[in-house]
């Protein structure tokens, strides 16, 4: 058996978010379907990380083990009988021992927000009805590089070990006068901790948050002292990294190989 990489996109409108539901439909369903059809035999993928309902992907990766296989062959034939919103990019042959979830070295997520009426944005977007002030929003996430306990902005009650992230990067780039999108990297993310951090750095921006009040957040280390969670459909996880080491047949693709919004 070899152990092989699936790099894929999907629209996670349709879906209850990445991981396998008792009563609800996931992308992990569907590719292990898509992959117990073609492979004929059972086929558990073990992913990156899990995205909840309504999360979108421009770069998610998944593995699994297989009798020797045809990457080419297998990706399009994944993408013939695929849903039209799940998209396989690559399958990728890895060393032994390679893992989707423990290997990966960083993660990027990307959260859009417009503050005018457009139709186009108003499923990928959230809209704002106020104007923050993203230069006070920036330097508060710039505050967040220097915090490793990020317990005030995980969901409750979850299975993760610990609550310690190491961020690389969190800033605010503006895409258009109205249109602005929140760009956050780090080694690892907690349940709902992007969306969180989001909704409380809209505090700041809209005069309910100062910085001092920010670092008193982070350290009260309580989920109820942070601001609300965002909603769903505006976050995209756009990449996720390794070392290419791993890889069998050349280096680790990058988020930029693959198309998909930004």
């Amino acid at each position: 058996m070899k152990r092989y990489f699936l790099f894929f996109s999907y629209d996670g409108t349709a879906y209850h978010g990445w991981q396998l539901q008792p009563n609800a439909v996931s992308v992990q369903q569907r590719l292990n379907e898509a992959l117990r059809t073609l492979l004929r035999r059972p086929v558990d993928t073990v992913g990156a990380g899990r995205t909840d309902t309504g999360v979108h992907a421009r770069m998610m990766a998944a593995h699994f083990d297989a009798e020797p296989l045809n990457p080419a062959w297998l990706t399009d034939k994944l993408n013939r009988i695929l849903p039209p919103d799940i998209a396989v990019h690559a399958v990728r042959e890895m060393r032994d021992g390679a893992h989707a979830r423990f290997d990966a070295t960083a993660r990027t997520y990307h959260y859009h927000v417009h503050t005018g009426k457009c139709p186009f944005r108003r499923h990928y977007a959230a809209r704002l009805f106020f104007h923050p002030d993203y230069d006070l929003m920036n330097r508060a996430a710039h505050e967040l590089l220097a915090v490793r306990d990020f317990t005030s902005f995980s969901k409750l009650h979850t299975d993760a070990r610990t609550n310690l992230c190491r961020l690389e990067r969190a800033e605010w780039v503006c895409l258009a006068p109205d249109y602005w999108r929140f760009e956050i990297t780090a080694d690892r993310f907690l349940r709902n901790m992007v969306r969180a951090v989001v909704g409380t750095l809209l505090d700041v921006g809209r005069g309910r948050l100062d910085l001092d009040g920010l670092r008193r957040v982070v350290d009260r280390r309580d989920r109820c002292a942070a601001g609300d969670s965002v909603p769903a459909n505006a976050l995209f996880l756009v990449d996720v990294r390794y070392p290419d080491a791993l890889f069998a047949d050349g280096p680790a693709p990058r988020a930029d190989d693959f198309s998909g919004p930004a």
